[in-house]
């Protein structure tokens, strides 16, 4: 679904990735963790388009196709959704127009937007501001739900835990499996929507399993591997575990070239 190719990013003159390798497999859902600023968010705006983030080389390909010529409503059309970390408050325009316009570009979709809009509670929030005046649980909430109705392909979080209480995060971890659900109501589901979950802390992947979660370091991926095994490491040490980690390693490497 997923593959990047040596991509180099810049914001103005500062470049901010430095040749990132990432596959993400049709139907898998990938963690990818990384401490303040190290460039999650960077790599994840970079791959939906928005315009200030500059590609200096490399190469982003979804479904075999190369899309770096491709503008953000170009790349929505191929079925890339995101939930951003603090999505903004939007004055004069309610949850329920948004609602309806999906209805009116797919009108088999209103019984499928029914039901989530009652399985998840969304009554309360259909004729608000989208964001106007909710907390930040409920901002989540509301921003998972207007992905979710879309249908992505594959689909990006950024923090969907951050800033959110144990209550409110089980509810945005049901809401994260439904996005990731195939929507075919004939059997349980063996197959799931391909899917990026950027996260600092982790909280989130007590609900949500991944398949492969990728360490991010100073705008470089650094390893790959074992989900929970990567995060328990984290948790008891912290990243700064991770920056000796890499260090050793590369010092190994490097002594093992000297004797060569």
């Amino acid at each position: 679904m997923l593959e990047i190719k040596n991509l180099h990013v810049k914001i103005e003159s500062k470049e901010i990735l430095h040749g990132i390798n990432l596959t993400i497999p049709d139907g898998e859902v990938h963690a990818l963790l990384g401490s303040n600023g190290s460039g999650k968010t960077t790599l994840m705006m970079t791959i939906m388009g928005y315009p200030e983030y500059e590609v200096t080389k490399g190469e982003i390909i979804i479904n075999g196709n190369d899309i770096l010529d491709l503008d953000i409503t170009e790349r929505a059309k191929l079925g890339i959704g995101i939930s951003q970390q603090k999505p903004p408050t939007i004055k004069g325009v309610k949850l329920r127009q948004i609602l309806d316009f999906f209805i009116e570009s797919n009108s088999k979709r209103k019984e499928y937007i029914d039901i989530m809009v009652e399985k998840f509670n969304m009554d309360k929030f259909l004729d608000r501001d989208i964001n106007s005046g909710l907390s930040c649980g409920e901002i989540k909430r509301s921003e998972l739900f207007q992905v979710m109705v879309s249908l992505p392909k594959f689909l990006m979080l950024d923090e969907p835990d951050s800033g959110i209480d144990p209550e409110q995060l089980a509810i945005i971890g049901g809401v994260i499996n439904e996005c990731l659900r195939i929507k075919d109501h004939r059997g349980p589901t063996i197959k799931r929507n391909t899917s990026l979950i950027i996260t600092h802390l982790g909280n989130i992947l007590d609900y949500v399993h991944v398949d492969c979660a990728h360490l991010l370091l100073d705008g470089s991926i650094r390893c790959n591997g074992n989900a929970m095994i990567m995060l328990n490491q984290i948790k008891k040490a912290g990243y700064e575990y991770c920056i000796r980690c890499q260090k050793l390693t590369q010092d190994n490497f490097e002594k093992e070239e000297l004797k060569c």
